[in-house]
């Protein structure tokens, strides 16, 4: 049986929905999976041993150049791709539905009421109702859980394995790794402003903790702002920019993950590491919290349909209130 899975992008979604093959291929003895995903995604589900072939795509390559051609080449790319039994939409956006429109087999995916784009849904063959404002996670298993008749359960989340794998990372990252100290990332940054906690903040945590603080960066700002934090606590370093394979690695090493709520943050939840995820204008339902998986959210109230990006009440959550779960998930004894 040949599955493709379409999930393009972000990249915290695509940690979300990564969870489903384990148990596709538990379930399945004779299975082959291909994962189509934008290039700059890749990384993410690189070495998953559940995956057969990854299928890096450039959609994105045309909001820059504007170039027809460009999409033409993307398009022959999909069409090119042999003839599958089941390809499964797990994105619901237009972009991901007309892609699964030029691949050749039955597709499946959200009906009109449980996506944003709701036109999607025209392009499956068959169509799949998940409430939208239900868990993300759920809803990727419950997706899945309908297209191959399996049952599945928030047991079966809640004992996964870790799915994000790595190899042949750069090994800069041992460079900045404490044996005397609990090793701590900092993800200090995300896609919206009103989503990122402030760095003053994280120094008051990095100081409060007095443990080994990794702060990571993707962007100009992140960087700036990192270099805040390590100036002005005497525990924080600012890492290199990495690849996401290495990034992988540096959240396998590490005691903790404390993070916005982005991709980098979730990674954690999907290599079984512990995190604490603060979340402002986005709702918790996004994630599991579990064990050593926590959450703080801020006092406002978020309305899934219509997420307020000028909501910034994440600076008034408490950094001793993130230290005191941070301390309990060292297994340190007193609180802040």
């Amino acid at each position: 049986m040949k599955i493709a899975i379409v999930r393009l992008s972000a990249m915290g979604d695509i940690v979300h929905s990564a969870i489903v093959l384990q148990f596709i291929k538990k379930a399945f003895t004779d299975v082959s999976i291909d994962w189509i995903v934008e290039k700059s995604m890749a990384d993410v589900l690189r070495y998953n041993p559940d995956i057969n072939n990854i299928i890096e795509v450039e959609l994105k390559k045309f909001k820059k150049t504007k170039k027809i051609s460009d999409i033409f080449s993307q398009i022959n790319i999909i069409k090119s791709l042999s003839k599958y039994d089941y390809i499964v939409d797990m994105q619901g956006l237009l972009k991901s539905a007309i892609v699964t429109k030029f691949m050749n087999g039955k597709s499946y995916g959200y009906d009109k009421n449980s996506i944003r784009e709701s036109i999607a849904s025209y392009l499956y063959n068959h169509k799949i109702y998940m409430p939208y404002d239900a868990n993300t996670i759920d809803r990727n298993m419950g997706l899945i859980s309908n297209t191959f008749s399996l049952n599945l359960n928030p047991k079966d989340i809640y004992d996964k394995k870790p799915f994000l794998f790595y190899k042949d990372e750069n090994k800069i990252i041992y460079d900045f790794l404490k044996k005397d100290k609990k090793n701590i990332i900092f993800v200090i940054g995300s896609t919206w402003p009103s989503r990122n906690y402030p760095k003053e903040k994280f120094v008051e945590i990095a100081d409060k903790l007095k443990e080994n603080i990794l702060v990571i960066w993707g962007s100009e700002q992140e960087r700036v702002d990192g270099e805040y934090i390590e100036k002005n606590s005497k525990y924080a370093s600012l890492v290199p920019r990495t690849d996401l394979n290495t990034l992988k690695a540096l959240i396998d090493k590490c005691d903790l993950l404390i993070g916005n709520d982005t991709g980098p943050t979730h990674m954690a939840w999907g290599m079984n590491k512990a995190s604490i995820t603060i979340f402002g204008p986005t709702p918790i339902s996004r994630v599991y919290i579990t064990e050593i998986n926590k959450v703080v959210k801020s006092p406002s109230i978020v309305n899934p349909y219509k997420l307020n990006k000028l909501d910034f009440s994440i600076k008034q959550i408490d950094s001793a209130e993130i230290c005191n779960i941070a301390i309990s998930l060292l297994g340190k004894k007193d609180e802040i």
